[in-house]
């Protein structure tokens, strides 16, 4: 039985994680401090002996002395723009001095710690699909840049630990990601669609709606999660991404047909710095994680709408 830590443990992404190691029968601490996490969706949790909650935020150091950790989970960080632009000078420190401190922590507990980075760190890409050698696109002072450019760096930190501490790392480079415990109010473009379709709302689409996304159910991203951090000399980056591609209007069309909904779709204006295309290319994860998603859009919008419908209802 390893003891793992998860950081971001309550969050969307997190919170499955934490449910996926207790499944596995590892000892698991989850460290959130609830700003974009919540408690309900570890609340299951609570109870079992081999869970522990911490409500701390990563810009502080964290000790755990009670324990030896095995691994740690590094997610701790807002993902959607609302929330990452909400307070863009916190959000770079969870990516630098946050990331540092797990970096510490790994060190001292000789644990091998695994970066959720993010497919933001392409940018808006000028090579498509995206591999893990291209080395991005991205606008340094613009308002998506506390998390673009956040997320490099932390790649960068991770790299540098392991040349210089010899630290056991671990890199995935999550593309979007859907499912149950999606936050109501992240603005991300799924729960949005699905929120506006459900409540018979006008769908808002930016843009044209020509601009593509590939979306990737979150039980498939957090077995590719869980495969990176326990495969043997391979520390990526590994993109972990579904990829099927989908315009914004295709994306719309199919929440409306799945939700029985009248809304209409509007169209808004584009977003500064909002990529036109996102694609992944998983050739590595295929080969060295033996890893590819299987769960088909139309399935995991299913789901992923009877939550939506529980928690409005």
């Amino acid at each position: 039985m390893k003891t793992v830590l998860v950081t971001g443990g309550a969050g969307f992404l997190g919170s499955h994680l934490c449910d996926y190691l207790i499944n596995k029968g590892e000892k698991v601490i989850c460290v959130d401090n609830l700003f974009t996490g919540d408690k309900k969706n570890i609340e299951h949790l609570l109870d079992n002996p081999n869970f522990r909650f911490i409500n701390h935020d990563i810009i502080a150091p964290l000790y755990i002395e009670d324990t030896i950790i095995d691994q740690i989970y590094n997610l701790a960080c807002p993902a959607s723009p609302i929330h990452y632009q909400f307070n863009p000078v916190r959000t770079i420190k969870a990516n630098t001095i946050g990331v540092i401190n797990m970096l510490g922590l790994a060190k001292t507990h000789k644990a091998r710690i695994l970066q959720a980075s993010t497919s933001e760190i392409y940018g808006d890409p000028l090579e498509h699909p995206q591999k893990e050698s291209y080395r991005g696109n991205v606008n340094t002072i613009g308002p998506r840049a506390c998390y673009d450019e956040g997320k490099r760096v932390a790649e960068t930190l991770f790299f540098d630990y392991r040349r210089q501490h010899n630290l056991e790392i671990r890199v995935i480079r999550i593309f979007n990601t859907y499912g149950p415990r999606m936050a109501q109010n992240d603005g991300r473009v799924v729960s949005n669609f699905i929120l506006q379709a459900l409540r018979n709302e006008p769908i808002q689409i930016y843009g044209d709606g020509k601009q593509t996304r590939s979306f990737c159910f979150v039980s498939d991203l957090i077995e590719g999660m869980y495969r990176m951090m326990n495969t043997e000399d391979f520390t990526g980056p590994v993109n972990i991404g579904n990829p099927g591609e989908f315009t914004m209007i295709e994306l719309a069309e199919k929440v409306v047909e799945l939700t029985g909904s009248k809304s209409e779709i509007i169209h808004k204006p584009l977003p500064v710095d909002d990529p036109m295309k996102r694609k992944p290319d998983i050739t590595l994860a295929k080969e060295k994680l033996k890893w590819e998603p299987t769960v088909i859009l139309a399935d995991g919008l299913k789901q992923t709408i009877e939550y939506f419908k529980s928690v409005i209802s």
